[in-house]
């Protein structure tokens, strides 16, 4: 199994285009993050989660050429604004889009996609087919997918995982009943927006404290605003096995 971090950065905190300090004027790759998304390889099965709003851009730099499927983990605009595009998709592979979410995210996904849904479709408007999804295992293609619950703030929103893989961003609180269905992963993909606390995403030390509960073989830190910190300085103070993660990395498992 592969698993490409798309991207590993928010729409949180000032816009980068008015900041001047240090991680948004680096000039190391990593500290330029394009918002959190990820893509798994796995049974010849090509799965992303989330679409935010640079997900053409994602696709394009990591010369994605099939997707079989989209997990929503929840609807907020930085997770779901790029949905219009999997349209260069129905177009070269021939056939709708497979779409994973819950009741709530499809009736967000039809409000602000409303001409994607319409009876008299547009030529060209994307393809979607949805499947609802709940706190239950499921099925994409040959691959069980198990949601985990989560607190996005009151949001309730879920994360996924694939075999020995987890991914959970945009959270602030975890059941213990869901995080035993972390446990024994060799690949945790978490939310650790920054240092300081917030209001409805993990901080680094919660973060850790939870990866120090579940202790996987390895664990990177997603959804990070530049209020974290420079890629390089962070990861020296962070554990061996824990890390910042970065737009690109492709990790196997």
């Amino acid at each position: 199994m592969k698993i490409t971090l798309l991207g590993t950065g928010t729409s949180q905190g000032v816009p980068v285009i008015a900041c001047e300090c240090s991680v948004c004027m680096s000039k190391n790759f990593k500290d330029k993050r394009l918002r959190s998304s990820a893509m798994i390889e796995v049974d010849d099965t090509t799965i992303i989660i989330d679409t935010g709003p640079d997900f053409r851009q994602q696709m394009l730099r990591e010369n994605v050429k099939k997707v079989d499927a989209i997990l929503f983990t929840h609807h907020h605009k930085d997770h779901t604004a790029g949905m219009d595009d999997i349209r260069a998709f129905n177009y070269k592979l021939k056939k709708d889009m497979q779409v994973y979410c819950t009741k709530e995210t499809s009736n967000a996904l039809k409000k602000e996609f409303s001409y994607v849904f319409s009876e008299n479709k547009y030529p060209g408007t994307p393809r979607v087919i949805i499947n609802h999804i709940s706190n239950k295992t499921f099925k994409i293609n040959n691959t069980s997918i198990i949601p985990i619950k989560a607190l996005h703030y009151k949001m309730q929103v879920y994360g996924f995982r694939i075999n020995d893989f987890v991914y959970l961003t945009d959270v602030s609180f975890i059941d213990s009943c869901e995080i035993e269905k972390m446990k024994n992963a060799k690949l945790i993909v978490l939310d650790a927006l920054r240092k300081s606390e917030h209001i409805s995403h993990f901080n680094l030390d919660q973060a850790l404290d939870l990866l120090g509960v579940l202790k996987p073989q390895r664990a990177l830190l997603t959804h990070i605003s530049h209020y974290m910190g420079l890629h390089n300085e962070v990861n020296k103070e962070l554990p061996k096995n824990i890390k910042l993660a970065f737009d690109g990395q492709c990790i196997e498992i």
